[in-house]
């Protein structure tokens, strides 16, 4: 079996809300030119739902999907895997995962290999490798990864999308009422306000246990004063609270409070997560496997386990391919708490699946079939590249 050629497709679906909602004045951002800044946040989002698929197929008919976060900018990772990485995976076994990884990491050693928009790439790929090298086996990935320590993954409601507290607080009743035991708030918004966010959610849904992503913009002294009232709160973790190149600024922090600090969703390779691991910068590693792949996600896992740390991996407007993805290697792991639920990118991330995954606050049910246990309907991507 050869691998004959490898097809990406980039994908940008309208919504009628963008990701996390309206802005904190109220209004929904502007569909053109596409990308904008949420402030104080500081990184760039869109506001339709992006992402690209890549498509590897064998001279035997088997195939395998993998995908990249690539909630901006999808077409800048589909080149790089159709000019430089696809070529390269032509005519190569494509059930030899782990020294095809390693192949392609090399071939960009000199090219910034293990970060950016290039990891992206890898990890679409490897993600599609593995999910053929289960269908040839006929076995789920997590078996292929030594096995499920869970069916069932427990979830986290992600991100509440109302621009004020009465109107987050009215969506954590609604779902704790469905069943709901845990949410994170999407905030750093200042610490008073971050705090009358926690307190009036706290106050809708009592028996809720709440985390907070703070998006990275509060200096150190800020984080230690709003990690302090969260450890009083015995909050569930601090997510993202400071710039994401202080790792001694995490590190002190990580060292002063309770509040397990979480960070990941930056970083895409095990020399990153190291160092942090390395200098007790994180209480909770949050690896998006859709920026890792799964092979590094697991070697990032391994590490975390050596240091007694648990992984739980993050998800935000990545499709089906990659909520499978992060399904199984969560499966995989002694050590992961919980999954990332995002209720307003679900029905995306189902639209291109033949059969929906189990999903909801609760939790998700790990795919049974072999590879990542999802059938893509081709007939929908293509409606998907008309209508964008």
């Amino acid at each position: 079996m050869r691998i004959t050629q490898v097809t990406t497709y980039v994908l940008k679906q309208r919504t009628e809300s963008a990701y996390l909602g309206k802005l904190d004045d109220g209004t929904e951002p502007q569909a053109d030119p596409g990308y904008f800044v949420r402030p104080p946040w500081r990184s760039l989002y869109s506001a339709h739902m992006e992402t690209v698929l890549v498509h590897v197929t064998t001279d035997d008919g088997a195939e395998g999907w993998g995908e990249a976060l690539a909630p901006v900018g999808p077409e800048v990772v589909a080149a790089i895997v159709d000019r430089m990485l696809g070529p390269w995976l032509v005519g190569r076994d494509p059930v030899a995962v782990r020294p095809l990884w390693d192949g392609m990491r090399d071939l960009m050693r000199e090219r910034g290999h293990l970060v950016g928009h290039q990891a992206d790439a890898l990890a679409a790929l490897d993600i599609a490798l593995w999910d053929l090298a289960g269908k040839a086996a006929g076995l789920p990935v997590s078996q292929l990864l030594g096995g499920a320590y869970r069916t069932e993954i427990p979830a986290y409601v992600s991100g509440l999308p109302e621009p004020t507290d009465e109107g987050r607080a009215r969506l954590a009743a609604d779902w704790a009422a469905q069943g709901a035991s845990m949410v994170k708030l999407a905030l750093g918004k200042g610490i008073d306000a971050d705090l009358a966010t926690y307190d009036a959610v706290a106050a809708a849904a009592p028996g809720l246990r709440i985390a907070v992503d703070a998006h990275w913009v509060y200096t150190l002294p800020e984080a230690l004063e709003l990690g302090g009232e969260l450890d009083r709160r015995r909050a569930l973790f601090f997510e993202a609270p400071m710039a994401p190149e202080d790792i001694a600024g995490h590190r002190d922090l990580a060292c002063r409070i309770a509040t397990p600090v979480a960070v990941g969703e930056a970083m895409r390779n095990r020399y990153e997560f190291r160092d942090w691991l390395d200098r007790r910068a994180a209480g909770l590693v949050q690896p998006d496997v859709a920026r890792t792949g799964i092979t590094e996600a697991m070697t990032i896992a391994a590490l975390a386990d050596s240091r007694h740390v648990p992984v739980a991996c993050h998800h935000s407007v990545g499709l089906g391919v990659a909520l499978a993805a992060g399904l199984h290697v969560s499966a995989a792991i002694a050590d992961c708490p919980f999954f990332e639920f995002q209720p307003t990118t679900m029905p995306f991330a189902q639209r291109i699946l033949r059969t929906p995954l189990t999903a909801g606050p609760t939790g998700f049910t790990l795919p049974q079939g072999p590879g990542l246990g999802i059938d893509i309907d081709h007939d929908v991507l293509n409606d998907i590249i008309k209508e964008g």
